[in-house]
């Protein structure tokens, strides 16, 4: 229940920090001493691989700002004093601030107690969870030594790197798990025997390691290959499409031209039709008296819309419909409309215009006043000028007065009478009936001398029943033949490619036998060049050996015969002889 009492207030207001690292953890960084100590445990374990952590771009004043900046507290914006309690208190956690409040209040005072009672007030966002989630937080922790965790071996995945783990990972995880495994079961080198095993076992482990480096190529290359499919079919239905577009538009434009080329086609049998049909109405070729009545009474007509190929342009005579009015137009009309006309209308009201005050009040004439004296002056001199009249010139004495020349009479159209218009169309029809006999002659002349064009095209066009399936017959057995002789084509060329293959087959490997022989003796040929200077080198060298063999053979019989004389009892002799 909410209260005004200064030691049970309505609400109370806490502030706390937003600091999303706990207290118990400390603020130096840590991240370079974790990966020393990483990189000293991965020398001596060769599973555990640390690859090169690159880290992505914080963008702290991009999309990730809010992860790095907070709002500040506002004074000016908290809730008064008597604000009621957004969420309700127990019992004891009331009755445990009242007490702490008195106790403060009795070493500080009151003026205290208000800062120190507080209350959370809870709060409601418009945002979701997700969109203000950050990356998982992940905390320090200490490796004891001499111990290896396996769950080291995942310090490299990092979040959206790996984190949450797939099925690619966890395989990448057991093979780990394998490995170690398999580190363990290798045996010590402290014997050749274990020596040996250990290094079998380390070339099937890589064997493996290249059969599964091998799948993993071949399964990249399948999604490659998939990939590549995929591209190849949109590029194909790209392709498709802009052919079918430029198939249609072409269509189109056909279309639009044969279109055209109808309405002109339609247009001309039209222009036509009406020139037969008015051909038709007078297909006798009598001459028609003209009609008045039935021109008057047809708005159609040559009257009411006559043709500029008779002779007639109506922009000649535009103002032939113009309205004439007898009164306006002529002077008699003018004076007669003047009399009937009222005399109250005749008064005219014409003031007078004031003079125009060309002098000033000092007695100066304005330069207006100067400019109308001067053009008074010009309009005077040339009033003057036109008044003068010129000298009249004598009569001439003899002067001949030319009579004008005699008009020509006016021609009279005669009106024919009705016998002479019968002889008239009596003439006109026999000239049309010799004209159209001299046509038929002519006709027939051509006929007569084409016969033999006309005879070959009704024995194609137009033969007789027995002729239609004597030529029938001719085109079956023609047909027949000429699929016998396409099927012996066929069978004869059939014959000469499988004979065209076996002799192509028979020379490629004669022709490869002749190659190989040829390349056989050319490296025989080669090889007995190279024998035959190795032992001409080798007797050389023979020589060589056996001349100085004999030379030092010689100067040794010399020494040992030198040195036999000189060792002889004779020798002795005289040496001793000669005190030597």
């Amino acid at each position: 229940m909410a209260t005004g009492v200064i030691h049970f207030p309505a609400c109370s207001l806490c502030f706390k920090s937003e600091d999303p690292v706990p207290a118990y953890i400390g603020r130096r960084w840590r991240a370079q001493q974790r990966l020393e100590a990483l990189q000293r445990l991965a020398v001596g374990q060769s599973s555990l691989q640390l690859p090169q952590v690159v880290f992505e771009d914080p963008e702290v004043n991009g999309r990730n700002r809010y992860k790095y900046f907070t709002r500040p507290l506002s004074f000016s914006k908290l809730p008064p004093a008597r604000v009621p309690e957004a969420v309700a208190d127990t019992k004891k956690e009331t009755e445990s601030r009242i007490l702490s409040a008195a106790r403060d209040a009795e070493d500080a005072g009151d003026s205290l107690v208000l800062s120190l009672m507080f209350r959370t007030l809870g709060t409601q966002t418009d945002y979701r969870d997700g969109e203000a989630q950050t990356d998982p937080y992940s905390p320090e922790y200490i490796v004891r030594s001499g111990s290896v965790p396996e769950i080291l071996t995942l310090a490299t995945l990092t979040w959206g790197r790996g984190l949450p783990a797939g099925q690619a990972e966890m395989e990448i995880i057991d093979r780990i798990r394998e490995k170690r495994a398999w580190e363990a079961a290798l045996p010590p080198l402290d014997s050749p025997s274990n020596i040996a095993k250990r290094l079998k076992m380390m070339e099937a482990m890589e064997r493996k390691e290249w059969a599964y480096r091998e799948e993993e190529i071949d399964r990249l290359q399948k999604v490659q290959m998939e990939v590549f499919k995929k591209l190849l079919q949109r590029r194909e239905e790209d392709r498709n499409e802009l052919n079918a577009m430029r198939l249609n538009d072409h269509w189109e434009n056909h279309q639009k031209a044969k279109e055209e080329k109808m309405r002109k086609i339609q247009h001309d049998c039209a222009l036509m039709l009406r020139k037969l049909i008015a051909k038709r109405k007078n297909w006798m070729g009598k001459l028609e008296r003209r009609d008045i009545i039935r021109e008057y009474n047809d708005f159609a007509s040559q009257t009411y819309a006559p043709l500029s190929r008779n002779g007639f342009f109506p922009d000649n005579n535009s103002d032939y419909y113009a309205v004439k009015n007898y009164y306006l137009n002529t002077f008699a009309g003018l004076c007669e409309l003047e009399k009937s006309a009222p005399p109250s209308i005749f008064p005219i009201k014409i003031k007078a215009p004031k003079p125009k005050c060309i002098i000033t009040k000092t007695g100066y004439i304005k330069r207006s006043g100067r400019l109308e004296v001067v053009l008074e002056q010009v309009h005077q001199a040339l009033l003057e000028k036109k008044k003068a009249k010129e000298p009249k010139k004598p009569p001439p004495v003899c002067e001949k007065v030319e009579s004008p020349v005699p008009k020509p009479p006016t021609l009279v159209l005669e009106k024919p009478s009705i016998e002479e218009e019968e002889i008239d169309l009596a003439v006109i029809c026999l000239q049309k009936l010799l004209r159209g006999r001299a046509l038929q002659n002519m006709i027939f002349e051509g006929k007569e001398r084409h016969l033999d064009l006309i005879q070959e095209l009704r024995t194609t066009h137009a033969l007789q029943e027995d002729g239609q399936l004597l030529l029938k017959a001719q085109k079956q057995m023609t047909l027949s033949l000429q699929r016998q002789h396409d099927s012996q084509m066929k069978q004869l060329s059939a014959l000469e490619r499988d004979l065209a293959i076996v002799e192509g087959r028979a020379l490629a490997n004669m022709l490869d036998f002749l190659a190989k022989e040829l390349v056989r003796l050319q490296e025989e040929q080669k090889i007995h060049a190279l024998l035959m200077l190795a032992e001409r080198h080798r007797r050389m060298r023979e020589a060589e050996e056996s001349g100085r063999r004999q030379l030092e053979e010689s100067r040794r019989h010399e020494e040992d015969e030198l040195f036999r004389q000189s060792n002889s009892p004779a020798v002795r002799r005289d040496c001793s002889r000669a005190g030597l």
